[in-house]
């Protein structure tokens, strides 16, 4: 799957990761991996805070660090089952309701998308420093990993 295209910046990209999060059963077990359904979606959440962070999260020694293999993982390779370690930062909130966190989901991507594109924004803890468009692509990137994680 090429994910050049595919960001949270492209509305019609936007408009079909939440239909396929409002389609998903919260009791879906996963395909592959440790998380609920529930706890997908408050990572996902946990993941959108960070791109409104003013402060960025611990940095992971990661091959990804180089920029080089970077752009290859952001924009051009497709992200392996399970291979990445999150951050603790990415998994501070608990569920607190399918429906809620949906919503508050909703809710960061706006506000993520309503800031300015030539802010100083947060480094990523594997990525590294990141524009608008690194976070935009990435994040699209991350939902579609996890929302194939349930089949969806």
């Amino acid at each position: 799957m090429t994910y050049l295209l595919r960001t949270l910046n492209n509305p019609s990209n936007r408009a079909e990761l939440f239909e396929r999060l409002s389609a998903l059963n919260p009791d879906q077990p996963p395909r592959w991996g440790s998380l609920t359904a529930p706890r997908m979606l408050s990572h996902l959440c946990d993941q959108m805070r960070m791109t409104l962070a003013d402060e960025s999260c611990a940095a992971i020694r990661s091959p990804v660090n180089y920029p080089v293999l970077r752009e290859l993982y952001l924009y051009v390779l497709p992200w392996p089952k399970g291979s990445i370690k999150g951050p603790p930062e990415a998994f501070h909130a608990d569920p607190t309701g399918w429906t809620e966190d949906l919503g508050i989901l909703t809710e960061l991507v706006d506000q993520f998308l309503a800031l300015e594109s030539d802010r100083d924004w947060p480094k990523h803890p594997h990525f590294g420093r990141m524009s608008q468009r690194d976070w935009a692509l990435f994040s699209y990137k991350h939902f579609d990993h996890h929302l194939r994680q349930f089949g969806a």
